[in-house]
């Protein structure tokens, strides 16, 4: 069954939109509309991989600094803290295990 989920905000100049999603596994877009957005530092216990759709980003992983681009991916561990700044306006494409519940609810 397909759901449809809607874009909703998540840090100031950042949406979010579940793409799809089972109790193992959920897929998520992140749009980082302006150059210096911010996806706040945290951390979570679901092991996450990023996939750079387009854009330009700057991640700090468990204290380790790192740019990535379009075509880019890579893996955060279980609750290692995270976040990144945007570079270059763009998306970017989170896989989450086991899914997110938190972002199944518009005020998460």
């Amino acid at each position: 069954m397909i759901t449809q989920f809607p874009e909703v905000p998540a840090d100031p100049g950042v949406t979010r939109q579940v793409l799809s999603d089972s109790p193992e596994l959920m897929v998520v877009a992140f749009r980082f509309k302006a150059e210096g957005a911010e996806g706040r530092m945290h951390s979570h216990p679901h092991v996450q991989s990023t996939y750079v759709e387009s854009g330009r980003f700057e991640f700090t992983v468990g204290g380790e600094i790192f740019e990535v681009g379009a075509g880019q991916s890579f893996v955060i561990p279980s609750n290692e803290v995270h976040g990144c700044r945007c570079l270059e306006p763009g998306t970017l494409i989170d896989t989450f295990a086991p899914r997110r519940d938190d972002f199944l609810t518009p005020t998460s």
